[in-house]
């Protein structure tokens, strides 16, 4: 079975792509909100959490206050490396045990938007970037989030830039709302199920 990574910085429109490859059929893990329900649940990554980021990243009734602890490490790169430290090996084992509920399908997509930070690309067959600009992206999450632009480009500055992406990504699906994303997304879809892998 063939493991094909999805990533792309954040407004690039990865969600979109994945839904186009759901609605062919294609499994698709969705690492960032498993890695989310995992730190919501998961009691280890909790206390882990609580030791090393302090229990004020935490409401009274033990839930874990995103938005304090999204302050804490998003202006701190150490703080960052940390944080995925700690919740990275239990999504490595989420991942590997999904993979062998699907291990029937011809091939799987893993969506993540830290994919080569966090070294998820490892052990992954194919990279897909999705990409697109960075004045349509900071205007997608503005609006989709009801966010300022400052905390957009934020995040930004802590991601992977397009061209360094691309450079790592075996295929690029341009996402700049001029050129159409299905034809795109059809043409790998079929290169995948076909075993015809060349860049």
């Amino acid at each position: 079975m063939l493991k094909v990574g999805l990533t792309g910085g954040i407004g690039s429109g990865k969600t979109v792509v994945a839904n186009i490859f759901k609605q062919l059929g294609v499994p698709v893990y969705e690492a960032d909100a498993e890695a989310r329900m995992l730190t919501g649940n998961n009691e280890e990554i909790k206390n882990e959490i609580k030791k090393n980021f302090g229990s004020e990243v935490f409401f009274k009734d033990g839930s874990l206050d995103r938005g304090k602890l999204a302050s804490q490490v998003f202006s701190d790169q150490k703080k960052l490396s940390q944080l995925n430290s700690i919740i990275h090996p239990f999504v490595k084992q989420y991942f590997s045990d999904w993979l062998q509920q699907h291990n029937g399908s011809e091939y799987i997509i893993k969506v993540a938007a830290i994919l080569f930070e966090s070294g998820s690309d490892k052990g992954l067959d194919k990279i897909i970037s999705v990409v697109a600009p960075d004045e349509i992206r900071i205007r997608r999450v503005v609006e989709r989030d009801n966010t300022a632009e400052e905390k957009v480009k934020s995040v930004m500055k802590n991601q992977l830039n397009d061209q360094e992406r691309a450079k790592r990504s075996d295929y690029i699906i341009t996402n700049d709302e001029h050129t159409l994303l299905i034809p795109q997304v059809l043409q790998l879809h079929q290169l995948f199920l076909n075993g015809n892998m060349h860049k």
